[in-house]
């Protein structure tokens, strides 16, 4: 019986534990992924040269710095984001809009005709 316990017990510290780090995790997935590129850098098929962030830091620099948010960066280069960067709740770094439910107050815009 007592064997029993001890190992509920682990478990839910165990689980306790994994919920922590699943808070924690999501807490930090909200900020957007970016980086420092050269604007001036395009190359078709590579992208923008990821520079460092002095460069963005900072206007006295002979590079064109701008913050590059989500996208995927493959050794010194990074594609497909973009230089907006996405509102709170947007759902995620890759720059897409939000999920916009309608509710009241929320319904469809348009004019008539």
């Amino acid at each position: 019986m007592a064997n029993t316990r001890a190992r509920l017990r682990s478990t839910t510290v165990a689980l306790g534990g994994m919920g922590l780090l699943a808070a924690a995790l999501t807490a930090c997935s909200s900020d957007p992924d970016k980086r420092c590129v050269d604007r001036d850098s395009y190359r078709m098929g590579k992208g923008y040269k990821v520079v460092s962030d002095k460069n963005c830091k900072s206007a006295k620099v002979p590079v064109n710095g701008s913050w590059y948010y989500g996208g995927k960066k493959k050794g010194s280069w990074a594609s497909g984001g973009s230089f907006t960067k996405p509102s709170k709740g947007s759902g995620g770094s890759s720059g897409g809009g939000g999920v916009h439910r309608g509710g009241f107050g929320g319904g469809k815009g348009g004019s008539g005709g």
